[in-house]
Parts: C-alpha cells; structure tokens; sequence
C-alpha cells in the first residue's frame, strides 16, 4: 500500500502519517522526488484500512499495491536506481561492462586479462574464485588465493571487482575484499544466503535462476532489499528452455519487462545464456539494443586451455571489437560506454 502526499503537504501530515505506519507494525518506504512525494508501507498490509490515512489532510490518495515484490518495485521507487560502485555507477546513462575470466586460474592469466579488458573499455573485473560446477570433479576456483589475485589486479589496473559469493561463512571476506558480490543463479532462491547479503551494504548483482520467471528474481531481490541493502542489480543471463543447441536461452524479453516493473538497474550475461564464444557479440548487441543497462562478458586470453567455460569466452582482442560494435548501438539508444 501506498499513501501519495500532496505537492505541498504539511510537515506534520508526513509525519502522522508515517506513525500511524509504524503504530500498524509495518515498515515506512519514503521516496522524495522533484514532483512526488509517496510513503510505502511494507509488511502484511492485508488488514489495513486506507480511510485511516485518506482522512488526513495532507494525503492525496492510498493506492494498493498488487505486485508482491515492495521494494523492488516501482511504485515505491519511480526513478531509475543508479548504483555507485568505487566512483563507477551500473545503471543510468553510462552502460556497466564487466569482463574477465570465469575462473582466477594463476597470477599471469588474470592480470593479463584485467590490463586487456581495461584497455578495451571495460568498467569491472569478473572473475570466480569459489566456482559453483554440476561435476564435483571440476575446478573448484583457487579460493581465498583467487580473491587475492583479484586484489593485485584491481590495484594495478583500478578496476572494481566483481565475484561469485556461495555461502555466508565467507561473507566476512567478501565484505572486506570484493568490490560487489555476486549471486549465482543456482543461489538466486538460497534465501539464508539472501537474507545474509541483506545485512551488508555492498552492491549485490543477483542473477536470474535457471528456471526462475521474473516475478521470482523481483522477489529474490525483495528478500536483500528487505535485509536493509537496497543495492542490488539484477542479471538475466538465461533460462533452461527445450532449446539444446546453446547452454540456455537468453530472455531479451525480460529487460523491457524488469526495466517496467522495477527502478534497479539490469545487465545481461551473453556468455552464460548461449555458451558459445560467437554469440556472444550479436547477443550483447541485442541487449543493449533493448535497454539493459550493462553486460557481463567471459574474457580469456587462452579460452582453449580454460579450466571452466572455455567454450563460451572470448579473447581479448573479440572483447576489444565487441566493444567498438555496442558503442555504436549504445549511441542510437542515448546511453555510453
């Protein structure tokens, strides 16, 4: 529910309004613009009587809300959500790209990776420390060695880093170390993990599930946001259809979709969704043609040899034309690189 003030309400409509809330044991939302002024209410709102509100003087109207999902959505936020990140922002104008390997595999393959990707343009460095794989056979990632790398690398080259958390014992570490922390699509309904990333003020860029439909990552995203960390940025990086040819399907659908029913920002994983290293380019043309608000690219200098995804990344110098072709896709839809 939502109680729309008048243009120039008075101080102390506000505030009755806003005890009256938090006397119903809800949580007040408050969002101030240019020629809104709109209070939320989160919390089990199926009791509440509107007409306690619409008597005061100062309130326009009370409008329910239907969508499950509060704080996520945009009638308690009309504005797009920008979200800073050391002196960077995801969201807004400026498109986010994020490159860099799937896994830290050594010292020389991720600081190569990071110098490339920075030359080409890229504003964050991705890289999997803690490596969530289907086989427990497969590369696992280096760990807190990982982390460590990163580290070196976004000191030489000032790109914020961006890595994969899966459990919230090491979310000490994350909190201390990592730029914005990721949440995996095989973790986006892990709702302890949520809960816990709730608790921190770090960005937090959470994917799409495999199999998870719009509403689902809303209210993933709900469950941070409700924690108290209302930076979030949502992924679509595809979903598990019939289709076997590519590693998923990528929703393109889902911006236009997710940019009408939320303010925060989303970015689109090309590599993930088809898994093959040429589609990447067409598919991160195609996104930013749609209004995602940045990409997330697999980068690696020797994708033959890679001890996971190999098949889907791309070498720096395809990196390096990817970025000169969205450039100009990003110009006809009014943002930049």
């Amino acid at each position: 529910m939502i109680v729309v003030m008048k243009k120039n309400a008075n101080p102390n409509d506000v505030e009755a309004v806003k005890n009256k809330i938090v006397d119903m044991g809800l949580e007040v939302y408050e969002s101030i613009g240019l020629n809104y002024h709109i209070i939320g209410m989160v919390g089990d709102t199926s009791k509440v009587d509107s007409e306690v509100f619409e008597r005061i003087e100062g309130v326009e109207k009370v409008i329910h809300v239907q969508e499950p999902y509060k704080k996520a959505g945009r009638l308690f936020h009309p504005e797009d959500s920008i979200i800073t990140v050391g002196g960077r922002t995801i969201g807004g104008k400026k498109l986010a790209i994020i490159a860099g390997p799937c896994s830290v595999e050594s010292r020389e393959q991720i600081l190569e990776v990071a110098e490339k990707v920075k030359e080409a343009g890229a504003g964050f460095l991705r890289g999997g420390a803690f490596k969530p794989r289907t086989s427990p056979y497969s590369f696992q990632g280096l760990k807190e060695e990982g982390i460590e790398l990163l580290k070196e690398a976004r000191e030489r080259t000032g790109l914020p880093i961006v890595v994969e958390l899966m459990s919230p014992d090491k979310l000490d570490l994350f909190e201390r170390d990592v730029d914005v922390i990721q949440i995996g699509a095989r973790n986006m309904q892990n709702f302890e993990l949520l809960k816990a990333v709730g608790k921190t003020t770090k960005p937090i860029l959470l994917k799409r599930g495999l199999s998870a439909t719009i509403e689902e990552l809303l209210m993933a995203a709900e469950y941070i946001m409700a924690g108290g960390n209302e930076n979030v940025i949502l992924c679509e990086r595809g979903i598990r259809t019939f289709e076997t040819y590519t590693r998923n399907t990528l929703d393109l659908s889902a911006i236009p979709v997710i940019k009408k029913q939320s303010h925060l920002p989303v970015i689109v994983d090309p590599s993930h969704a088809a898994g093959i290293w040429w589609m990447v380019e067409p598919l991160a043309k195609a996104a930013v043609a749609v209004g995602a608000d940045g990409l997330m690219i697999e980068v690696h200098n020797d994708p033959q040899n890679a001890l996971s995804d190999g098949n889907q990344s791309i070498k720096p110098e395809k990196f390096q034309h990817l970025m000169e072709s969205i450039r100009e896709i990003a110009k006809l839809q009014g943002r930049e690189i």
